[in-house]
């Protein structure tokens, strides 16, 4: 899908121009452009993107990659940005999806195109649909819009990870099953992918804010700083969320062997106790002596009750032998 919108200098707002009338309203030096494409096949972007806005081939092909990190490259007469934004998968609780959002930004036009849906993109245009205010203030701030819109949407996600980390830690001791492993690692690569993703989208937003371009004057820097402030701190959120995670591993870890611990104990002690009963019955159970005298008094019931209270005693003086000694 290919849509526009475009501010005239006399303050008319259109919307959906047709692809010819694109190069008209580039011209137009004291309005603002704005061409959406939204999943849109690359053999239809890329004549528009050339031809019609002059983009270099290079970095035309940056843009249909959707292959690359963050980023900001300075083409004189505008700015290629590599955004990525951020979405909680609902399905598999614990995966986040960074979507990609490649922007051209001139002096008098702003370009996005995108492979997904993105929901930051969605709000700032239906915004700028109905109050024309935010397209007046020029392509700058309207990129400064978009960006912070994107940033926004990592909170959501960020406070959905920590909820999930807090159920997995109130289950880690009532039910440290595998399924609860298999978790904890998602959530590590999950918040190793936010990581990823955070770290170099920060210094896109500290280049934006200090940096020397064209399209970016001087006044519009502050709101760019105001966005690097935010991807700071959620930078820092994500690191202790990491930090969570890794604490709640090891103390899966040290549940699940204790556990194992306290398994090993209760069997060693079984054993223990029916070892001597193990050596009475094999003993007298073996046939290498050929009696010589009568053993009725050996089979006889006295013999008999004998040796089960020989068996019951043994094992119950083993057991509170065992429990003096501290070793259950």
């Amino acid at each position: 899908m290919i849509r526009s919108l475009y501010y005239a200098h006399d303050g008319l707002l259109s919307a959906d121009l047709p692809l010819e009338g694109l190069a008209d309203a580039l011209r137009d030096a004291g309005g603002l452009l704005w061409v959406d494409f939204s999943n849109e096949p690359a053999d239809v972007c890329e004549p528009i993107l050339r031809e019609t806005f002059g983009f270099h081939p290079l970095a035309v092909d940056d843009a249909l990659a959707e292959l690359h990190t963050p980023k900001v490259d300075d083409w004189g007469e505008y700015i290629y940005l590599a955004l990525h934004a951020a979405a909680f998968d609902e399905e598999k609780a614990g995966l986040v999806d960074t979507l990609e959002l490649d922007v051209f930004a001139g002096r008098n036009y702003l370009v996005t195109y995108r492979e997904q849906p993105v929901a930051a993109v969605d709000r700032v245009w239906e915004t700028s649909r109905r109050d024309g205010r935010y397209l007046r203030r020029g392509a700058a701030y309207l990129l400064y819009q978009l960006a912070d819109e994107v940033v926004a949407d990592y909170m959501p996600v960020i406070e959905q990870l920590d909820e999930v980390i807090d159920q997995i830690e109130d289950q880690v001791f009532d039910d440290p099953a595998l399924e609860l492993l298999e978790r904890l690692f998602a959530l590590k690569r999950a918040l190793l992918r936010l990581r990823r993703v955070l770290a170099p989208q920060r210094e896109v937003l500290n280049k934006l804010a200090r940096g020397d371009f064209v399209v970016i004057e001087e006044e519009g820097r502050v709101f760019f700083r105001d966005v690097y402030d935010h991807l700071v701190r959620l930078h820092d959120i994500v690191e202790s969320l990491r930090d969570l995670v890794g604490s709640a591993l090891d103390t899966y870890l040290s549940v699940v062997n204790n556990r194992m611990n306290e398994v090993m104990k209760t069997l060693t002690v079984i054993t223990t106790l029916f070892m001597p009963l193990s050596f009475v019955v094999g003993f007298f159970g073996m046939n290498f002596f050929q009696p010589v005298v009568s053993l009725d008094v050996w089979t006889g019931l006295p013999a008999f009750v004998l040796i089960i209270a020989g068996m019951i005693l043994t094992p119950l003086a083993m057991f509170l032998w065992m429990r003096r000694r501290a070793w259950m």
